[in-house]
């Protein structure tokens, strides 16, 4: 694939000058007939990168929407394609497209295509796609990928919702208290010091504090960002530290049964829709070892595999390594007792989404009241700390 900058004429005489994307010069004139031009010159422009290392969710959904569409009609592939690269708006996804036209002439097949953008299309995408087009259900394949991925972007928009404002408003008592500790409380120590009588001890160590801020702002301020990237290191360094900050992630309360039900809910998802398209339990569980990137989980996801290729069921599998709440176990068992196990795990999929929603909305309500009471807490201390010798000296003067 490459980027020309042509002269043509359209049908009024006049001449038109543009860049366009396109695989060869047959391609380029193609292109400028079916806009109604009559190429006069072009020239190859330089390419920076002919490989995306990434393409936005939103176009990735609306590439695999176009050919599920596209498929459905009758349409053959290489015609999607093509009808995708003339027609998209974005030019990210005008290059996939013509990326991968240009490895489908060549003689690949659509998977491996696929597979030689992994930053794009992951492997459990590529192998979904590789079982569609062996069972000539490639266009069922691209619904149910279609359906995943934006069920996939709402659950990341929820993780974002239930971080965010607690970091909002961590972020906003941080700064309340740096703003007493440096400024206010400064005001009022040389008065308090001048009152001549003794200081409590809570307000030698509210002192303390403020001149440890004002001395050592530099220092303090940055500790914590320096803390979590000497962690972050750490656990990229050791996979036994890394494990133990996810095993800590799930324990966090109200909020790590949230996160833990996120990453089930996405593994659930993911194993239901391989296994809708024909791919083998163990394979499917080895795929989605790949795709979780909590290493408890991932640990625990590994013996349940092993005990499955072992010859355990499914349910007694994920109960034996208290995975699954045991509501999900026992519709996973039912499911595998009367043969509907791809019904079965769509109805875990959806009980997982409907309690992660209210659990989201539980931990919020519950967030915003806690975080309130510890900012008035420590503003209480503090003015207790600043108000309590002024109090004690005016008791003593009407003594």
């Amino acid at each position: 694939m490459a980027r020309f900058r042509y002269r043509a004429i359209n049908a009024a005489g006049e001449v038109v000058k543009g860049d366009i994307t396109a695989l060869h010069d047959a391609d380029l004139q193609a292109q400028l007939r079916a806009s109604g031009l009559s190429l006069i010159r072009a020239s190859k422009l330089r390419s920076r990168s002919r490989r995306l290392a990434s393409l936005p969710t939103r176009e990735l959904i609306n590439m695999l929407f176009h050919m599920q569409m596209l498929l459905r009609a009758g349409v053959p592939i290489i015609t999607a394609l093509q009808d995708l690269r003339d027609g998209a708006d974005s030019l990210e996804l005008r290059q996939v497209a013509a990326s991968l036209m240009d490895r489908i002439q060549n003689g690949s097949t659509l998977a491996d295509a696929m597979a030689a953008d992994p930053g794009i299309f992951s492997e459990v995408m590529v192998h979904l796609v590789r079982s569609g087009e062996v069972t000539g259900q490639l266009a069922e394949v691209m619904e149910e990928l279609v359906r995943s991925l934006k069920w996939q972007a709402e659950l990341a928009a929820q993780t974002k919702k239930l971080l965010m404002y607690p970091a909002f408003v961590t972020v906003t008592i941080t700064g309340v208290v740096v703003f007493l500790m440096v400024y206010l409380v400064p005001q009022l120590v040389s008065f308090i010091r001048n009152m001549g009588q003794e200081i409590p001890f809570q307000t030698r160590l509210l002192i303390w504090l403020s001149e440890a801020f004002v001395n050592y702002w530099w220092l303090i301020l940055p500790a914590p960002v320096v803390a979590v990237m000497a962690l972050a290191a750490a656990a990229r360094a050791n996979e036994q530290v890394r494990f133990k900050l996810h095993q800590a992630l799930l324990s966090i309360p109200a909020l790590g049964p949230v996160i833990k039900k996120i990453i089930l809910a996405r593994l659930t998802d993911s194993f239901g829709l391989m296994y809708r398209t024909g791919i083998p339990v163990i394979e499917s569980l080895g795929y989605c070892e790949k795709i979780t990137s909590n290493l408890p989980v991932r640990a625990a996801l590994v013996r349940a595999r092993e005990r499955i290729a072992n010859g355990a069921s499914i349910s007694d599998a994920f109960a034996m390594e208290n995975l699954f709440p045991s509501l999900v176990v026992r519709m996973l068992r039912v499911g595998e007792a009367t043969g509907a196990l791809d019904d079965a795990l769509a109805n875990v999929s959806y009980f997982f989404t409907r309690d992660i929603d209210e659990s989201i909305g539980r931990v919020q309500a519950l967030i915003e009241p806690v975080l309130t009471v510890v900012l008035g807490l420590i503003l209480g201390w503090i003015m207790l700390a600043v108000l309590g010798p002024i109090y004690d000296t005016i008791s003593k003067i009407r003594a």
